[in-house]
């Protein structure tokens, strides 16, 4: 479907969305537990509304419809022999039934478990593979899952003797009356495995103290109003969509506006369309590749100040993945005759394992980038005979309240400013634990503080994160960042973010060789060469060394049920035979 259909507006004479402001005061997720949380925002008129793909709305859902649904769900979750401590895993599709099933499991003392819905990559098995392993992971009791997808859930629910429902039948069963559990603030709320989670998934095991302290935490840091209004296509099986954009709404009393994740997909310009309808402000999040797929849809004849308003939206959040300051340009450059404000860019990082948020631009700031050169990313001496090579690092912000950060070296000591280590942080919203898996947590929990895996520096008190330290490839004792090998490449004509896989392979030798995947989209044999010794030539100017170049069909390299590229499963696949490169002409 074109992006420059007509878009019906939010509202249509039978359905009218939830309010951005009400009579209900404000409060600030100061509660002590998420069904605390959840009773509040029912005596309000704000609630959640979702569209179909061209964006007219199809289901306004007041709190406190909300509310009631999610009780009648904890009767029935009860009345099936569900009880406080068990869990039940639910494909996160984004709707009015996993929200019900998700608080009902919460009233119902339950842990819900947030499953992703499959994706257009990899294919029946591999689906069936992931949810598999982090069921196993969980032990849930019951799987929950839309219809459409009833014979992968049980497969899937099959492998691991877990009873499978379709929400659909589960909420036409009675719902007899039932004491509820009293529900204590230090008990877990929800596990959430991380998009990456599958061979040896982590289940981050988060409480509703340390929930509601991050959902605090993150709406004071972003100065929320009364006439803010959420938009979001994120799915809710990923922290930021889960977190961000559907736990802290009922936390903080927002309204919001949803698209399913599949429709921004294939329309990304519906989600700009919603931002300009609401009247009041928006408040909105994305990955990078997000902003990067509007920028691109922008074609020289589409008049973007006839077709979006984008003048109310005041924090455009960024996270989830490494920001980057040229695509936020192009997004710039591409919105700015229909209002968007460069200051309205809201850099963060976070990650599962502190619920959330871990740092948040001051609103207002924008994006604030420092150049530095590539030797001290690697670690090693500035060879005078090169010219200097320099990176964009992307300032993340300054901790959230209750969050502390630091930066330590390989001896554990606290590093000064503009010193790049491993980034740690301590707080109010840091997990529990990895479920079941005590050896996981404690390699990456010391007296209270997280190991995020991250690396990055502070200075004058905000965070810039250079990469995550696990993707770093170490060749002849210097570091390379598979970030940079990739951003190198495409700024070659005719590559996206995300057609190149960049990490490590070892030699018959024993020695590590940079190796990088690229996606190929043009089928002339001599052009392939071309763009091979293009590519190589490139790699080479960045690391020094000769590298393995393989093209590859387009929309071949796996991503994170999140959308990020992933680089191990690239390896992987690639080292397994089930990545097949094109052959080159001899």
């Amino acid at each position: 479907m074109s992006d420059t259909t007509t878009m019906v507006p939010i509202a249509n004479s039978e359905l009218t969305a939830t309010p951005n402001e009400d009579d209900l005061p404000r409060r600030f997720a100061d509660f002590d537990t998420f069904c605390e949380a959840l009773d509040y925002a029912a005596k309000g008129k704000r609630g959640l509304n979702f569209h179909d793909p061209r964006g007219k709305l199809t289901r306004p859902y007041p709190f406190a419809e909300l509310r009631e649904d999610a009780l009648a769900m904890a009767r029935r979750l009860i009345a099936r022999g569900v009880k406080p401590g068990d869990r039940v895993a639910l494909i996160a599709e984004t709707g009015p039934d996993f929200a019900a099933l998700f608080c009902g499991a919460c009233y119902a003392g339950a842990w819900p478990v947030p499953l992703p819905l499959p994706t257009s990559f990899g294919g029946k098995e591999n689906y069936i593979d992931q949810i598999s392993v982090q069921m196993e992971s969980a032990q849930p009791s019951l799987l929950f899952y839309p219809d459409e997808i009833a014979g992968m859930a049980a497969a899937a629910a099959e492998r691991v003797g877990c009873e499978a429902v379709s929400w659909q039948q589960f909420g036409e069963l009675p719902a007899p009356q039932a004491e509820l559990p009293q529900i204590d603030p230090e008990g877990i709320c929800f596990l959430q495995y991380s998009s990456g989670s599958t061979r040896f998934p982590h289940g981050v095991a988060v409480t509703h103290r340390s929930l509601l302290a991050n959902l605090a935490a993150h709406s004071h840091g972003m100065e929320i109003r009364e006439s803010d209004r959420c938009i979001s296509w994120l799915p809710w099986y990923h922290d930021m969509g889960l977190v961000g954009c559907f736990l802290s709404l009922i936390a903080n009393q927002i309204s919001a506006d949803y698209l399913k994740t599949e429709d921004f997909a294939r329309r990304p310009l519906a989600w700009l369309e919603l931002i300009s309808r609401n009247p009041g402000t928006s408040c909105s999040y994305s990955p990078t590749f997000g902003y990067d797929i509007c920028a691109r849809r922008v074609s020289s004849q589409m008049n973007v100040a006839e077709r979006f308003d984008l003048s109310r939206w005041r924090i455009a959040g960024n996270g989830a993945d490494m920001i980057r300051p040229d695509v936020m340009q192009n997004f710039v450059n591409a919105f700015a005759d229909a209002g968007f404000k460069a200051s309205a860019f809201l850099p963060s990082y976070g990650l599962a394992e502190a619920t959330l948020a871990v740092t948040i631009m001051p609103p207002g700031e924008g994006i604030r980038v420092e150049l530095v050169e590539e030797e001290r990313l690697s670690g090693s001496p500035r060879d005078l005979s090169r010219p200097a090579r320099y990176r964009a690092i992307v300032n993340c912000g300054k901790p959230v309240r209750g969050m502390t950060v630091v930066v330590r070296g390989e001896n554990g000591k606290a590093l000064g400013d503009h010193r790049i280590g491993k980034v740690w942080c301590k707080g109010s919203s840091v997990m529990h634990s990895y479920y079941r898996d005590p050896e996981a947590t404690a390699a990456c929990m010391v007296d209270g503080w997280l190991d995020t895996g991250d690396m990055g520096y502070m200075a004058g008190g905000y965070l810039f994160i250079v990469g995550r330290a696990k993707d770093m490839i170490i060749i002849n004792g210097k570091n390379h960042w598979p970030q940079d090998i990739e951003w190198a490449v495409e700024q070659l004509p005719g590559f996206h973010q995300g057609d190149i896989a960049a990490f490590a392979l070892e030699t018959a030798e024993g020695e590590e060789v940079p190796a990088v995947l690229v996606h190929c989209r043009v089928s002339d044999p001599e052009e392939r060469i071309r763009l091979h010794d293009q590519i190589r030539d490139k790699v080479r100017s960045i690391t020094g060394m000769n590298c393995i170049v393989e093209l590859v069909p387009p929309r071949t390299l796996p991503r994170t049920s999140s959308g990020k590229l992933s680089r191990a499963k690239a390896k992987k696949l690639y080292l397994d035979g089930e990545i097949e490169p094109f052959k080159l002409a001899a």
